[in-house]
């Protein structure tokens, strides 16, 4: 690829992010989209709409990178929760090993490689990306030894980041831990098998199994019952049913015309208005009337709550039966956590599932294969143009030549990899996860593998073919052929990087189908409900993105390094961007306890090795054995620094430490607060909870709301109103800011009209 090509499709992503850039900061200061740019705020501060008018509203400002560049980590810990703070360290990882990369790679290995043979070379921009790379230097060169440092001290930088990350983030997941010392779920363990016994229900088998023994840590339980969608229509009849006959008779019936919902026409129907008594007539109910507790909808699962929470530790990793299929136990995930529909999966069939999931997953990649050989045509134009004399008339023109072969395969992957998570998150479904973070870990470990095989090797193996290069005969070749056809993809890589992730960047902040969504509402169907959806922040998608671009960035370092720069610049726009998001859109309904780390860590040591491994194969090819030999100790190291934090770090993340959780119950067990917390226990994994019980629920949101602007002064106004919108992020106004909001157990998305009516009850 010609250089010209590359800063086409650059100036084209460049002018793509200053326009959305700039129109976010217009549109996030309008009022009418504050439920699409500051949907955390407004259902963890409850803020009241304000829409004053002054010139600044129209005007772009970067009052919102200030903002989110000032935010402490601290804050940002109170706000989100743990897994959010986990992400931005992982993008401050990328910033700090690539700033490094960049200027190891940029000052001493692009000059070599550039100046490699003799020759005289054409303007910048006529030349072409692989003058760049290590493929212009001749055989034997004697400089190969600057590549060879230039990969120790990438090596060596990364290895020690990484493992001061990891000190780090073992440490805050064990705060996590202790920092949570409320939590229901540290008492309870799901077990799910529960043998049949046709002589009595499983709620009586798992009463007598665990009285039997563990009589002196048994507190209570909760069964899980069938929720179909069938299912779940009955019961939130029956609950309105049961909650009408206890509301006071006062009901007004209007007779009045509404859409027929299959002809289209209008029918008569009566309008029921409940009084605002309903929360006091709700309140005197008994919670069983509202559950359904017969044995015949009883599955073979139950929460099972114990008196410490070393006992609940203690029965989640023994082995209950001598038959492993039956009475398995786990640490319960969360309340807001629980993925209620597959806890009806039987336990027999997850073996089965998870080997259908991983067949239908293989064979996805292996049917994306076709649109990757595609896009790899595109940028191979000239190649192609052989065997195909009709593409010679299109190359003829420059400019559009530039666009085919720099700008339009990026952007053709880019769209074919939308239909990627959705799928994966489908499979991860399917798999049986209990939790809903669970399921969202499982699709981020799919996608990711996914990504990885058709943006890098599938990319590679499809460019040799269609370079006519040899394909991998053996195993002791991969190397070799690695070495030959990654320097021939750095241009597209590249290019990848600017519409992938510059523009994705931009895309994301300016929240395209959310806007959309609410221009329809408003406009079109005329809705002025303050209702919204709140959203999650997409890990799966996200963090795989961000290990792509990182493994783009360790095999091209020494390789190609002018990719290097764009890559800095895209992970310095990544934290600001992602930081601001995480503050003011996606709200934290459950989290992981930065369980996100382990990926990242072991694909970041996966890169390093392939970057080792690419490396070992072009000395090898440019015959330079000092270089080959020096490499080897280097892989051998890299993969003992990897084991060491597997067996040091790892398991912090995967089991509770005795030590500590004993330590939390001695400590509740002074204070007096044992009680207490067994009292809370079996209405929290309620499946129909009452909406009292939610609203009790440990920690909510702040409901406090911001001064009123009609009762203040107009200069007062319109420092709250500036503050509000986030003009001046450096005003004396933040003590309204949701920095009091907590993370990962705060309770399902609640509007104003919702928190207004729940203050009435």
């Amino acid at each position: 690829m010609e250089i010209s090509a590359l800063l086409t499709s650059a100036g084209i992503n460049i002018s793509i992010c200053i326009v959305l850039l700039s129109l976010y900061s217009i549109l996030r200061k309008q009022p009418a989209n504050y439920c699409v740019y500051f949907g955390r705020r407004l259902v963890c501060g409850g803020a009241r709409r304000y829409d004053p008018f002054w010139y600044e509203r129209f005007v772009p400002s970067p009052s919102w990178l200030v903002k989110a560049w000032e935010t402490s980590e601290d804050e940002l810990l109170a706000a989100a929760g743990l897994d959010a703070v986990v992400f931005l360290r992982m993008v401050i990882f990328s910033i700090r090993i690539f700033f490094i990369t960049a200027v190891v790679c940029i000052a001493f290995v692009l000059p070599v490689n550039y100046y490699g043979q003799p020759k005289v070379h054409k303007e910048i921009h006529l030349e072409s990306s692989e003058v760049f790379t290590i493929e212009n230097l001749k055989e034997g060169s004697k400089w190969l030894w600057v590549h060879c440092l230039a990969l120790y001290i990438i090596t060596s930088a990364a290895c020690l980041l990484l493992y001061f990350e990891y000190r780090t983030i073992a440490k805050m997941r064990l705060g996590h831990i202790t920092g949570s010392a409320s939590k229901p779920s540290q008492f309870t363990v799901l077990i799910r098998a529960i043998p049949w016994s046709p002589d009595q229900s499983y709620s009586d088998t798992l009463s007598k199994y665990f009285t039997n023994y563990y009589s002196s840590s048994y507190v209570s339980h909760q069964m899980v019952y069938h929720n179909g969608i069938i299912q779940r229509l009955l019961l939130d009849a029956e609950r309105m049913c049961q909650s009408l006959k206890h509301v006071a008779p006062e009901i007004n019936c209007k007779p009045s015309l509404t859409p027929c919902t299959f002809c289209g026409g209008l029918t008569a129907t009566n309008s029921f208005h409940i009084l605002s008594n309903e929360g006091d007539s709700v309140k005197g109910m008994e919670i069983g009337e509202l559950t359904m507790t017969t044995p015949e909808q009883e599955r073979p699962a139950a929460f099972v709550f114990f008196k410490t929470r070393y006992d609940a530790l203690v029965v989640s990793e023994v082995l209950q039966s001598s038959n492993p299929m039956l009475w398995v136990t786990d640490l319960a995930p969360e309340p807001h956590d629980v993925y209620w529909r597959n806890l009806n999966i039987p336990y027999r069939q997850l073996w089965i599932r998870r080997i259908a999931t991983l067949v239908g997953a293989v064979a996805f990649m292996f049917v994306f294969l076709i649109p990757v050989t595609f896009i790899q045509g595109l940028t191979q134009l000239q190649q192609l143009s052989h065997a195909f004399p009709f593409l010679r008339g299109i190359l003829k023109e420059k400019f559009i030549n530039q666009v085919i072969t720099g700008y339009l395969p990026s952007v053709i992957l880019i769209l074919f990899f939308y239909a990627v998570p959705p799928l994966m998150m489908y499979f991860s479904t399917l798999e049986g996860s209990i939790a809903r973070s669970i399921r969202k870990k499982s699709a981020c470990i799919k996608i990711l593998y996914f990504t990885i095989w058709n943006v890098f090797f599938v990319n590679i193996l499809s460019g040799s073919v269609i370079r006519q290069l040899n394909v991998f005969s053996s195993v002791r070749d991969i190397p070799a052929q690695l070495a030959r056809a990654v320097p021939t993809q750095a241009g597209f890589f590249t290019t990848y990087c600017f519409t992938s992730g510059w523009a994705s960047l931009a895309c994301e902040i300016m929240q395209p189908m959310a806007l959309i969504w609410n221009l329809v509402a408003k406009a079109v169907s005329k809705n002025k409900d303050e209702s919204y959806e709140t959203l999650r922040f997409p890990y799966h998608t996200e963090i795989p993105r961000l290990l792509l671009f990182g493994l783009l960035g360790f095999t091209n370092s020494v390789i190609a390094p002018l990719i290097l720069p764009f890559l800095l610049i895209y992970f310095f726009l990544a934290y600001l961007i992602y930081k601001n998001q995480i503050l003011n859109v996606y709200i934290t309904k459950y989290e992981s306890g930065g369980q996100y780390w382990p990926i990242f860590h072991n694909t970041t040591i996966f890169s390093l090795l392939l970057t080792q491994i690419i490396a070992l194969g072009f000395f090898g090819l440019k015959l330079s054995t000092v270089a080959s030999g020096f490499t080897i100790p280097l892989i051998l190291l890299t993969l003992l620094f990897s084991e060491y934090c597997r067996h040091r770090f790892a398991p912090i993340f995967h089991k509770h430490p005795a030590q500590v959780l004993l330590d939390m119950d001695r400590a509740d067990e002074m204070a007096g607060k044992m009680e207490e917390l067994h009292k809370k226990l079996h209405n929290v994994y309620s499946q129909i909870p009452l909406h009292s019980q939610k609203s009790s629920s440990i920690g909510e949101c702040s409901t406090q709301e911001l001064p009123d602007p009609e009762k203040l002064k107009p200069e007062e106004g319109d420092a709250i109103a500036k503050e509000l919108w986030g003009y001046q992020g450096n005003e004396s106004g933040q003590e309204h800011e949701d920095k009091s909001c907590p993370s990962a157990s705060s309770p399902e998305h609640r509007t104003p009209t919702m928190i207004e009516l729940h203050k009435r009850s």
